[in-house]
């Protein structure tokens, strides 16, 4: 069975969504993480998805958020120069260039440099629009990066649909009020209103007043519709 989403944008996460930057980032989280004593199963539980400020924030809850800060930065020049393994999702540069003559971001955590860097290393093209770091003053869950971008492209938020493969980012997503495909093997248990393996199982269809996205329905299940 197909399920179909009407929309009239798409905003898409970058990591885990339409690049796979998995052991880069868990490579280098567990590094940052050695010297503090941190469980790795704590570490990988919560930097996805989330800015690394925020990340090192709740893994050390009593540091001075000033620090966070700085090392953040240092994490994010480290992320930009190392790129080896990171691959695009299956389905990603088709899915893109079928959204092109339709409104559509990339909305991330990482910054501009990060981003084009694994973008890059992927072969993928960077949307018109992107909502970074740079854009927000606060991380996903927070839903700050999906209204913006829904504003900037002039599209209600309940006429948008987000690709997300996080916790973090589909929280963001529904506090948004908008309808989630959820990427991946963790997506399912964070309620998407549907959720696939990876983005084969998504087509655009055009359509009078936007564009459906039929999700194939031998893929990853169905969440709660919202």
């Amino acid at each position: 069975m197909t399920e179909i989403l009407h929309a009239r944008a798409a905003l898409l996460d970058m990591d885990g969504t339409l690049v796979d930057s998995t052991a880069v980032v868990e490579r280098l989280w567990l590094a940052w993480a050695e010297p503090h004593g941190i469980d790795p199963e704590t570490v990988l539980r919560t930097v996805h998805g989330r800015q690394g400020h925020q990340s090192m924030a709740i893994l050390l809850p009593e540091r001075d958020h000033a620090i966070n800060l700085r090392e953040n930065e240092v994490m994010l020049a480290t992320e930009a120069s190392d790129v080896d393994g990171v691959i695009g999702i299956p389905g990603a540069e088709d899915l893109l260039a079928a959204l092109q003559p339709f409104p559509h971001a990339v909305v991330t955590s990482a910054n501009v440099a990060l981003m084009t860097a694994r973008m890059g290393q992927a072969g993928l093209t960077v949307p018109e629009l992107a909502v970074t770091a740079e854009n927000v003053s606060a991380s996903k869950p927070d839903p700050e990066g999906f209204l913006l971008a829904a504003r900037t492209l002039g599209i209600d938020p309940a006429d948008c649909v987000v690709f997300e493969d996080s916790g973090a980012g589909i929280q963001a997503a529904h506090a948004a009020g908008m309808r989630v495909i959820g990427i991946g093997p963790h997506a399912g248990a964070h309620a998407p209103t549907v959720h696939v393996d990876d983005l084969t199982h998504v087509a655009v269809v055009p359509t009078d007043d936007g564009f459906e996205l039929r999700i194939d329905g031998r893929a990853g299940g169905s969440g709660p519709a919202d």
